[in-house]
């Protein structure tokens, strides 16, 4: 296995905490516009903004706890990320005020972003490089430049 590079889980759980905040605010947006209420556009923020909060704290909870795991045990595979997914998962749980719903969103989102990190560490794909695959998808461009020696014949 390749060496070990410590990583900032503070600087991952702030750049996902503000992606999946940017997420948390088109779900917001979207349930203010289905939903009927009387705070109009400003509904966004009253009355589905938890929405938004929770986005960002899954988000900032994920990211941390993954590169947090990750410089505890010293490796980078998937135990890290089913760890983070975990602790995000029963960060929602939590939302509904039920134990039980945040134990099983923590063992299904575990389960099920271990399992994709795992299958995705195995993919020979990954070994394959980017520009390895644009060459063999696009066709190579054609020379059109004429060679001088060629014309003055």
């Amino acid at each position: 296995m390749a060496d070990y590079s410590p990583k900032q889980p503070l600087s991952r759980g702030s750049s996902l905490a503000l992606q999946a905040g940017a997420v948390g605010t088109m779900v917001a947006a979207l349930r203010n516009a289905l939903g009927t209420h009387p705070y109009g556009a400003m509904g966004i923020i009253t009355h589905t903004g938890s929405t938004i909060g929770l986005f960002a704290a899954a988000g900032f909870t994920y990211g941390y706890t993954k590169d947090f795991v990750a410089n505890q045990r010293q490796k980078d595979d998937p135990i890290n990320a089913a760890s983070g997914a975990c602790a995000a998962a029963f960060l929602g749980g939590l939302r509904t005020r039920s134990l039980p719903v945040a134990v099983t969103g923590c063992a299904v989102m575990g389960a099920a972003v271990g399992a994709f990190e795992y299958v995705g560490k195995l993919s020979p794909e990954n070994v394959e490089s980017k520009e390895d695959r644009r060459k063999k998808f696009f066709k190579s461009p054609p020379n059109f430049i004429i060679d001088p020696a060629q014309e003055s014949t």
